[in-house]
């Protein structure tokens, strides 16, 4: 990859309060995505990135609940309309990089999807040299709670997170992000 392709070109950083704030964020992150994007979510269990999740789900218009694919690692949801399929993955569970996410076969329902990998920094960013990295902060000394599921039960409470969208290569080069504040 080439180091302009590493550079972030567009950012953004907002505060969401609540679920149904967490919702929203990733309802109005769904317009500006189209096929072939890659989302990855980094942030503690339980700090609403399958919450978002849900939200880019809603946004995007597809079948099916979005909750936490812990344990089956990927779940595939289909348009209802014309949109693109949502792609979930939760890479919680995968030690092995790219490698151990090729069973997936990721890289064939790209093109056509918009995938979003929760725990993905540093395990799939070789699938495209365009990505959005959404890295969700909770505030300072809350704690994730009982959350064992990677914090689906738990994910978005009321507590307020700084959420920092950054986008990486052309496919983000004037994407206003800053809208989704």
């Amino acid at each position: 990859m080439s180091q302009l392709s590493e550079a972030p070109v567009s950012t953004a950083s907002f505060t969401v309060g609540g679920a149904e704030r967490m919702r929203e964020a990733g309802r109005r992150l769904a317009a500006l995505l189209r096929p072939g994007d890659l989302v990855l979510l980094t942030g503690p269990l339980g700090a609403g990135k399958t919450t978002l999740t849900r939200g880019i789900g809603e946004g995007l218009g597809v079948r099916g609940a979005v909750t936490s694919p812990t344990f089956v690692i990927a779940r595939v949801h289909p348009p209802l309309g014309g949109g693109p399929p949502l792609v979930h993955v939760d890479a919680y569970r995968l030690a092995g990089g790219l490698d151990e996410m090729e069973d997936l076969d990721l890289d064939v329902a790209l093109p056509e999807s918009v995938v979003v990998v929760e725990w993905g920094e540093g395990r799939v960013e070789e699938l495209s040299e365009d990505r959005l990295h959404v890295v969700i902060q909770r505030a300072e000394g809350t704690d994730a709670g009982d959350a064992t599921d990677a914090g689906d039960a738990t994910d978005a409470g009321d507590e307020e997170r700084k959420v920092t969208l950054t986008g990486v290569g052309a496919r983000w080069q004037g994407i206003g992000l800053r809208l989704l504040d």
